[in-house]
């Protein structure tokens, strides 16, 4: 199927790796132009065809300076996917979870995306272009493991929510992607989920793995590739009448309609 993507330009953050370098080569096998923006734009993203922008889109300027950046390189841009995130297990339970804790969970879980859809919203009218963000299932599933990121990811689904409604008479289309489990970094890296959770727990990351994964009735975590295919499919003209949707992808983990 062509997605009539060629010749567009997109900009994703957090895009060195995971899920966001999925997204950014699944971006280019479609013709697209991507400016990335991550911490370190080095290793496997510094090896594509795309204009890297370091930067840290955790304080309150590095979302501007990105799309201030990106627009002066190409131009404009027709294409947001705010992918950048992180996720850190708390098994000593709520208590544990200080301001410090929060707030840094709200800034780059919640915060970043808002700051960088609002420095991108102008140019994304002047195109009628798309915004996809990548969000998580625990928006709608809060886990007390990760009670600070689910919170922010609901937030985070409630805000673009809001967001279509506003713009979508304007052209512009918001819909986010909301996966569970993904084999990722992330999760199965080194100070990942997994092997964060095993240290608390006395277990082993490969075991806390497959305990997450026998959750999903396909009995496996979903790829970045997978979640990648979704989030450019989204930002194709062929999901024209489709905004203010989130699409879970989390292999039947959500037990709810």
């Amino acid at each position: 199927m062509d997605l009539h993507l060629a010749g567009k330009t997109a900009l994703v953050t957090g895009a060195s790796k995971g899920i966001g370098l999925a997204i950014t080569r699944g971006l280019l096998d479609e013709g697209v132009k991507v400016v990335a923006g991550a911490r370190s734009v080095d290793g496997q993203l510094g090896s594509l065809p795309v204009e890297t922008v370091s930067v840290d889109l955790s304080t309150p300027d590095g979302p501007a300076d990105f799309v201030a950046e990106a627009v002066t390189r190409t131009g404009g841009f027709d294409i947001l996917v705010n992918n950048v995130g992180f996720v850190h297990p708390r098994p000593g339970g709520f208590v544990s979870v200080t301001d410090e804790d929060w707030l840094a969970t709200w800034t780059l879980d919640f915060l970043s995306a808002v700051r960088t859809t609002r420095a991108a919203l102008p140019h994304l009218l002047e195109r009628t272009g798309t915004i996809v963000t990548v969000c998580s299932v625990n928006a709608i599933l809060p886990d007390p493991l990760v009670i600070d990121y689910s919170a922010a990811k609901a937030a985070s689904s409630n805000f673009f929510k809001a967001l279509s409604k506003e713009v979508g008479p304007q052209g512009v289309r918001v819909n986010t992607v909301s996966p569970g489990p993904v084999s990722t970094d992330l999760w199965l890296g080194k100070g990942g989920v997994a092997e964060t959770v095993a240290g608390a727990v006395g277990g082993e990351p490969d075991a806390v793995a497959a305990q997450a994964a026998a959750g999903s009735v396909t009995g496996r975590f979903t790829t970045p590739e997978e979640v990648a295919a979704l989030v450019v499919f989204l930002a194709s003209d062929r999901a024209g009448n489709l905004t203010g949707a989130d699409i879970v992808i989390d292999g039947g983990l959500t037990p709810t309609l």
